[in-house]
């Protein structure tokens, strides 16, 4: 299907109208531009194009009348913002963690490298007595 030429051909059995094809491609088509992995092959690069195939071919699970009235309500309870932003505070926190030791590993070598430096110009030397007398 290289072209999604309207009417799309869809099986009724499976899904009733086309607002319900437009409303699972859409939910789809979020999914796939969040990193979600194509269910089908295809030569489409357009999220939404897939999302459609997907839905056209029977490869997406959806639920419809009750069940759905009630995930719907399930999922009104979470805020999806407030997740999301605490799951990048937390990646992000890893990730300084990473940083934090990666900075402590390369500030202790650098301490090691100065200290050696200093040896190797100092270590060998002795201060030079002087003969006067100290007034």
């Amino acid at each position: 299907m290289d072209i999604i030429s309207l009417p799309v051909e869809i099986d009724h059995k499976k899904i009733d109208g086309k607002f319900r094809l437009v409303s699972i491609a859409a939910q789809r088509a979020k999914e796939l531009s969040l990193g979600g992995k194509p269910k089908i092959a295809t030569k489409s690069k357009k999220v939404t194009t897939i999302a459609i195939e997907e839905a056209v071919e029977d490869k997406l699970l959806f639920i419809t009348g009750e069940e759905a009235r009630i995930a719907r309500e399930k999922a009104s309870k979470y805020d999806y913002r407030r997740l999301l932003e605490e799951s990048k505070k937390i990646g992000a926190s890893e990730d300084l963690t990473e940083l934090e030791k990666d900075l402590k590993v390369y500030l202790h070598e650098k301490e090691n490298l100065d200290k050696k430096a200093f040896e190797e110009l100092f270590g060998g030397k002795k201060e030079i007595e002087s003969d006067e007398p100290e007034e």
